[in-house]
């Protein structure tokens, strides 16, 4: 030791605290020095290692870094074993010290493993049979079992007693607290599951008719999900029910950015008949019929030549019907819409013939998903659809009504012989 060192070690010892005091922020820089050195060093030459595998890259890249996690271990273990050698420390804040880090370790590494089976689920989803035996949920069995483990030792280490000494408690208060806080574990299991499933977000639309929720989540606490309904009524649901109970989330239509629509017009299946010239004349005017009217009017003819060639009657001949002309058309008027998602599914079907006439489909989805834009857009089409049918000689189908039961109905004083005349 320097001798320009003793004066000043002599004057120290004479003033214990604040030898104490610079020991104690010594440790505390020793600690963070080693911290540094690991994470700068090992930590970067550990994860230029194992990034160039797959496997590297999921443990250095996921569940924020495995690696950098576990070099936390490094100072709690040195401030664990420094914090003895420090002369006038009291006992019991050694005790503490070291309670706390052995705690520490104990956690990290806990979420280090936990880390790991998130990995191995990342990998095993890489397999292409994944989606047919999923093994998350074992993982997440284990991962319980890994935090549960953790929880009882850090308890132990904390209040410095044998975790067989909670084993044994905790059997016989079981019942007990199960019993009491039935409600409490039963929502702190479904809060679990619904944060590590990410079920329900804050700002989620959820639909949940049986309760009569339908709306945006407000609120995810404990005990409770709050849902904000469309009429701004506030449904409290209790969280375990979003794990017992089916529900639909809207998250992914927002996240796609495309909605659906799904509506049908029933048209009169009176109204169906072939097309004769002057109306495929009319009809060729379309923009949008052209092409198909031309190709269309080509593959029959063909059909119909062999047909003569083969001697058959005109009555097997095919010919254009104003129904599929219209489905044509209505199905080439979306394909052309800038509204409509033309990357998504586009259909337009006949559906099976109902006692109030003949749907026909519209299947597609809108390029916003706005409830007010949404809702501009499907009236605009079908205020559009609606006022075209004429032009191909459709009629929609509706029950009569009053005001059609006024113009059929006859005087009771016309004689009975002109009523049925007129029928």
């Amino acid at each position: 030791m320097p001798a320009e060192l003793s004066p000043w070690l002599e004057w120290l010892q004479g003033q214990p605290l604040l030898f104490t005091t610079l020991c104690v922020v010594l440790l505390a820089f020793v600690a963070w020095l080693a911290n540094w050195i690991v994470k700068r060093l090992l930590v970067r030459g550990i994860h230029r290692a194992l990034g160039f595998t797959s496997i590297g890259h999921h443990v250095v890249a996921g569940d924020q870094s495995i690696v950098r996690r576990l070099s936390n271990i490094v100072p709690a273990l040195i401030i664990s074993a420094g914090i003895g050698l420090i002369a006038g420390l009291p006992e019991a804040v050694v005790t503490v010290v070291r309670n706390v880090s052995s705690a520490f370790s104990v956690l990290t590494v806990a979420l280090a493993i936990g880390g790991l089976l998130k990995v191995a689920n990342a990998l095993y989803q890489q397999r292409p049979d994944a989606h047919l035996k999923p093994i998350k949920g074992y993982l997440q069995v284990v991962q319980i079992v890994v935090y549960a483990i953790a929880a009882i030792l850090v308890i132990a280490n904390l209040i410095d007693r044998s975790p067989l000494i909670l084993l044994s408690g905790l059997g016989a208060m079981a019942a007990v607290l199960m019993l009491i806080f039935q409600d409490t574990l039963l929502s702190l299991v479904a809060s679990v599951q619904i944060t590590s499933n990410d079920i329900v977000r804050v700002g989620d639309w959820v639909e949940m008719p049986q309760l009569n929720a339908d709306g945006d989540v407000i609120d995810i606490a404990l005990h409770t999900v709050k849902v904000q309904n469309w009429d701004k009524t506030i449904t409290s649901i209790p969280t375990k029910r979003f794990i017992s109970d089916s529900f639909k989330n809207w998250r992914g239509m927002q996240e796609s950015g495309g909605r659906r629509i799904k509506r049908s017009l029933y048209l009169d299946q009176n109204s169906v008949h072939f097309l004769d010239g002057a109306e495929i004349e009319h009809l060729g005017g379309f923009a949008l019929l052209r092409k198909y009217l031309d190709g269309k009017l080509g593959e029959l003819d063909e059909w119909n030549r062999r047909l003569n060639e083969q001697g058959a009657a005109a009555l097997n001949q095919r010919r254009v019907t104003n129904l599929g002309t219209f489905r044509v058309y209505v199905e080439q008027y979306l394909r052309h819409d800038p509204r409509i998602r033309q990357d998504m599914t586009l259909l337009v079907r006949q559906l099976s013939p109902t006692a109030d006439g003949l749907p026909l489909e519209l299947y597609c989805f809108t390029n916003t998903t706005a409830w007010a834009q949404y809702e501009a857009i499907q009236a605009d089409l079908f205020d559009h659809l609606l006022a075209i049918l004429p032009e191909f000689g459709l009629r929609v189908f509706q029950h009569p009504s009053g005001a059609d039961l006024r113009e059929w109905r006859v005087p009771v004083s016309e004689p009975r012989e002109r009523m049925l005349a007129e029928a």
